[in-house]
């Protein structure tokens, strides 16, 4: 299983960025897709997550209202459209899977970073 997940940069604060995170090696129909952040010196955090059948999702209450997540069923890919993007919201940005039913991810990418600047 690979997931690759590109999309970071540097923008400045207010605008956006649409993360992606393309997934291979077997179906994921079963599967929950989740993105996490990790900030320097900060604890690895909760973004958002989409069950890849049915589309339910999950945001961290820090994102609700600007950060949505989406998937492509067609791609094997999932997003993270990132709005109104404030500096606390850099960090690496990392997808994940788990299997519905199962709390711990067992599949990660490599890390996208976001950096916001004032």
């Amino acid at each position: 299983v690979q997931l690759q997940a590109s999309g970071g940069g540097l923008v400045q604060a207010g605008g956006s960025l649409r993360l992606s995170c393309a997934a291979s090696g077997r179906t994921f129909s079963s599967y929950v897709m989740g993105w996490f952040r990790q900030a320097p010196g900060k604890e690895r955090e909760f973004v958002a997550s989409i069950k890849w059948s049915g589309g339910s999702t999950n945001y961290a209450d820090s994102v609700k209202g600007r950060f949505t997540i989406s998937r492509d069923n067609a791609k094997n890919t999932t997003y993270l459209q990132m709005n109104s993007l404030k500096p606390e919201d850099t960090a690496v940005y990392y997808c994940a899977s788990r299997r519905v039913g199962i709390f711990e991810y067992d599949y990660w990418g490599q890390g996208t970073q976001v950096t916001v600047s004032s």
